[in-house]
């Protein structure tokens, strides 16, 4: 497979949600783009936070931007706070580099897509999003 369909999007949203409730998170906002950075499906669970989408959607975008999972990205913002600083200026404020954001390969090892989960801690996050990931049969690089 090339790219991320909308049914390996739905199986990737739903499964992360369902393993939300194993580890009792908070409400999750889970958002799944491709490998041109747009929003493929997204889901928002009740009383969610409302800048949850937002986040959800950076944590992804800045996988796909900078070809890293959230929890690389999170050791160089600390290394080099400043490129991290200039960073979100050219990227209008979309990457947030924090666990959570989730590079989507196919078997080849090809970038498809990334997924972004914002509402617990960047650990739960990222956990929710890689479950998600397998079980739509694709391989999950958080970084």
């Amino acid at each position: 497979m090339n790219y991320i369909s909308l049914e390996a999007a739905d199986i990737i949203i739903n499964t992360a949600l369902e393993h939300s409730k194993t580890l009792k998170t908070k409400p999750l906002t889970v958002s799944v783009l491709d490998a041109g950075g747009h929003l493929i499906a997204f889901k928002r669970q009740d009383k969610s936070g409302i800048l949850r989408p937002s986040i959800s959607q950076g944590k992804a975008w800045g996988a796909l931007g900078m070809g890293l999972g959230g929890r690389s990205l999170a050791k160089r913002a600390e290394m080099a706070p400043a490129f991290f600083t200039a960073l979100a200026s050219a990227s209008e404020g979309r990457v947030i580099p924090v666990p959570g954001g989730v590079l989507v390969k196919n078997a080849n090892g090809d970038i498809l897509g990334a997924v972004g989960i914002s509402g617990d801690s960047p650990d739960n996050d990222e956990a929710c999003a890689v479950q998600g990931i397998q079980r739509a049969n694709l391989v999950a690089d958080p970084g």
